[in-house]
C-alpha cells in the first residue's frame, strides 16, 4: 500500500513538474528524488537529496511525461524511459545525465530487475556487434591475403622460365633444373613442387614423346614388384611419370610426390605431348 500511494504521489508531482517543463528540470529532479524516497528507500537515503542546479526551460515542451514511463507495461517501459531521457537531453545533455540515476532508481522500484535485464541485453548486443565487425575484418583480411597470394602466383607464373619447351606441349620436364609442369596452350596450369629424374647411367631420355599408356596401380616387375602408382608412360621402354620419393633419383622414370602424381594422372591423357630437355 505504501508503494502504491508513494507511486501515485510521485506521478502527480512529476506530471505537474514536467507539464510544459514550465518549472524547469530542477523541479522534475526534485520530484523524482522525493518519489524514490517514498517508494521505500532506506532511512539514510530518505534524507533530502541534493538536487542539481539545472537551467529552466520555460518555453520547452515534451511528448512523453514521467507518468508515461511508469504507466507502461514492463515490456514497453524501457523504451519510454529512453525516449524520456532523449527528450530531456535535447534540452540540456548535462541535465539528462544528472536526472538519469534518479529516474533509474524509480524504474528499479516500479519494475524490479528491468534495468539489470536491459543492461545485460545491451552488453550482449554490443558484443554481437563487436563479433560481427571482427568477423568482417577477418573476412576482409582473408580476401586481401588471397588476392595477394593470387597476385604473387601470377607474378611467378609470368616470370617462370619455360626454357625451350614448346607451347603445344602438355607436360614439360627440365632435367637439369629438376622441374616439371603442366601447361595448356602455353599457359602453365600446374608446377610440381619437386621431382626426381633418372640417375646417371639410367638417365631419363630427352626429346619429344607422347603419353601412350596409363596404369593407376602399376608395379615394376623389373625391380621386384616395386610400386609405381599413377604411372603415365611416355616411351615404350618403361619410362613414365609416377608417384615415388623424389628425394633420390630413379631408374629413368620421373618420380613425383603424391599430390603432383595425382594431378598429372588426372590431367594427362593418351596422346598428350611430353617435352623433356
Amino acid at each position: 500500500m505504501r508503494k502504491l500511494a508513494a507511486r501515485s504521489i510521485l506521478l502527480a508531482m512529476l506530471n505537474s513538474s514536467f507539464a510544459g517543463v514550465r518549472r524547469g528540470i530542477v523541479a522534475l529532479a526534485a520530484s523524482v528524488a522525493t518519489g524514490v524516497a517514498l517508494l521505500g528507500a532506506s532511512p539514510a537515503a530518505q534524507a533530502q537529496p541534493a538536487v542539481p542546479e539545472l537551467p529552466d526551460f520555460a518555453q520547452s515542451s515534451t511528448d512523453i511525461t514521467f507518468d508515461d514511463v511508469l504507466n507502461q507495461t514492463r515490456e514497453n517501459a524501457w523504451d519510454s524511459r529512453n525516449a524520456f531521457l532523449s527528450q530531456v537531453s535535447d534540452f540540456d545533455p548535462n541535465a539528462a545525465r544528472q536526472i538519469k540515476p534518479v529516474l533509474d532508481s524509480a524504474i528499479d522500484v516500479t519494475f524490479p530487475g528491468l534495468r539489470a535485464q536491459k543492461e545485460r541485453e545491451e552488453v550482449q548486443r554490443l558484443a554481437a556487434i563487436r563479433e560481427s565487425r571482427e568477423a568482417e575484418v577477418a573476412a576482409e583480411r582473408a580476401r586481401a591475403e588471397e588476392a595477394a597470394r593470387q597476385a604473387e602466383a601470377e607474378r611467378q607464373r609470368q616470370e617462370f622460365n619455360v626454357g625451350p619447351c614448346p607451347a603445344d606441349a602438355d607436360v614439360c620436364v627440365d632435367i637439369d633444373g629438376r622441374r616439371t609442369w603442366l601447361q595448356n596452350n602455353g599457359e602453365i596450369s600446374y608446377v610440381a613442387p619437386s621431382m626426381a629424374p633418372g640417375k646417371p647411367g639410367e638417365d631419363t631420355p630427352r626429346g619429344t614423346f607422347y603419353v601412350n599408356r596409363k596404369v593407376k596401380d602399376e608395379i615394376s616387375y623389373e625391380f621386384n614388384n616395386a610400386p609405381m602408382p599413377y604411372a603415365i608412360y611416355f616411351t615404350n621402354n618403361g619410362h613414365a611419370f609416377h608417384m615415388g620419393n623424389p628425394a633420390y633419383d630413379s631408374a629413368g622414370c620421373v618420380r613425383l610426390p603424391e599430390q603432383a602424381a595425382l594431378t598429372f594422372w588426372n590431367d594427362l591423357q593418351i596422346g598428350d605431348k611430353v617435352f623433356i630437355y
